[in-house]
């Protein structure tokens, strides 16, 4: 199948959300290699209704919109009966576990061929002996449990992007020790001595590898693809702060193992901040470092992709949060 098979009509779940929107622009940007393919995107009435102007810019660029409830079997039914061959989940974290339900829709409906569930992140069965005990891991690992044992006529790529650059160089209030860059004071947060590599991809890159997904079908099927726009220390990121800045910035080193003290406080005490102190922990602990990456695979090349100045100059000029679709 995966030699003759071309994505033909996508429909994108979440695709308005903090990554989702990154990659339907991305879609809709893209010039696939033969006919072009159709893009739809399922979305609430209340995103309908918030987003609208985003909306309406985007259908003048082609896009499809269906509103539904994504948690109404008729709806997704409705949806996936529109022709639809491949779906793109982007559903966030809150979400995680109703992509069972999609999935489960996707293999019944006698159309959906593809699907690619909401793996943008972390990978989350890197470390064999530590991943299935990692509490922000337990929904995405459902999910591929699930997929392992019930999907059989759908294809699954999982799209693995490690941290994204943007966010990752932001603190997070209440819980700046766990790492990131205070650009008003010139103050960076780092876990341990700040040598140890981490794989990132910018967020728009994050939509380049989907693009290139869809145009790799053959490569890609069955497969948890890991990518990277670079890889580099927190030091790098430090020093390239400085030069583009060009004023020396202090720096907070935190060890690893009072990282770890206040992951385990954040989460006895409930604290919203404790998904990410251990995200930030694991990727500290070299959990985004690979033998080898996919990003060839999918044709991409170091040149085609962001690297750590352009990310460093974005998040300077104002970050994700002022980026425009």
């Amino acid at each position: 199948m995966a030699s003759t098979f071309t994505p033909s009509k996508i429909l994108i779940f979440g695709g308005t959300g903090t990554i989702g929107a990154y990659i339907t622009a991305s879609l809709l940007r893209a010039k696939p290699v033969g006919a072009p393919w159709q893009l739809v995107l399922f979305t609430s009435p209340g995103t309908a209704s918030a987003k609208a102007a985003q909306l309406s810019k985007w259908k003048a660029e082609g896009l499809q919109v269906i509103v539904g409830d994504l948690t109404s079997e008729r709806d997704v039914v409705a949806a996936y009966k529109e022709g639809v061959d491949t779906v793109i989940s982007a559903v966030g974290r809150g979400g995680l576990q109703l992509q069972i339900e999609l999935l489960r829709l996707a293999e019944a409906s006698g159309t959906v061929r593809w699907f690619l569930p909401s793996e943008f992140g972390t990978d989350i069965e890197h470390n064999a002996d530590k991943s299935p005990s990692e509490k922000p891991h337990q929904l995405k690992l459902q999910v591929r449990r699930y997929i392992r044992e019930h999907i059989t006529r759908v294809n699954v790529t999982y799209v693995v992007t490690g941290p994204y650059f943007d966010m990752w160089i932001n603190t997070m209030p209440g819980a700046e020790r766990a790492g990131g860059f205070g650009k008003a004071e010139r103050l960076a947060y780092v876990i341990g001595d700040g040598e140890g590599k981490v794989g990132f991809c910018t967020m728009w890159d994050v939509g380049k590898f989907v693009v290139a997904t869809l145009r790799h079908p053959e490569a890609s099927f069955g497969k948890a693809l890991k990518v990277q726009s670079f890889v580099v220390t927190p030091n790098e990121v430090v020093a390239e702060f400085e030069r583009q800045t060009g004023a020396k910035w202090t720096v907070v080193k935190t060890p690893l193992d009072e990282i770890r003290v206040l992951e385990a406080k954040a989460w006895d005490e409930g604290s919203p901040v404790a998904t990410g102190y251990t995200l930030r922990r694991i990727w500290a602990e070299g959990g985004t470092l690979y033998d080898k990456n996919d990003n060839e695979i999918l044709g991409l090349k170091p040149e085609d992709l962001d690297q750590l100045e352009l990310g460093v100059r974005r998040g300077l000029e104002g970050g994700y949060r002022n980026d425009t679709f």
